[in-house]
């Protein structure tokens, strides 16, 4: 997400079963800034959940390769496709209701910006069957745990 003022961006990322939102304010749009913070992002996850990254072809994701080493795939949408990234508009265009692009980001707090994310993912979805993002997010983690654990030896 670009905004009026030079150099101001915000990285979404977008997951596309849960429709969780992911979004920090990266220091620049630059390609370096963007790769480390995605980088940061994808590190924190379980690697089960960082299998592959989609891009648009804008120049900040030019260090894409960095996901690499976290054992990811990154692939581009074809030019001027919109319909191939609909989840991660759609996501933006949510957030625009309370981040416009005339916003100066150095003016919104972190406090403000972690409400407006909250705010997405706690809104519930016709498409996730009424649930909020971050309910089908939680119960793929839980899920993942339930699955990872040995059952209890009978004795």
């Amino acid at each position: 997400m670009l905004f009026r003022t030079y150099g101001q961006a915000v990285l979404t990322l977008h997951e596309r079963h849960s429709r969780l939102l992911i979004a920090t304010r990266p220091p620049g749009k630059a390609a370096e800034p963007i790769a480390t913070a995605m980088h940061d992002l994808f590190a924190s996850l379980p690697p089960e959940w960082r299998q592959t990254a989609t891009f648009d072809n804008g120049t900040e994701f030019a260090r894409h390769y960095r996901l690499h080493d976290l054992g990811m795939q990154t692939f581009f949408c074809d030019t001027h496709s919109p319909w191939q990234k609909g989840g991660i508009e759609n996501a933006i265009g949510r957030l625009r209701r309370g981040l416009p692009r005339k916003t100066d980001l150095a003016t919104v707090t972190e406090e403000r910006f972690a409400q407006l994310v909250q705010a997405y993912n706690h809104t519930p979805r016709k498409c996730l069957d009424y649930q909020t993002p971050a309910e089908v997010f939680m119960n793929q983690v839980l899920h993942l745990k339930c699955e990872s654990i040995f059952p209890p030896a009978r004795a």
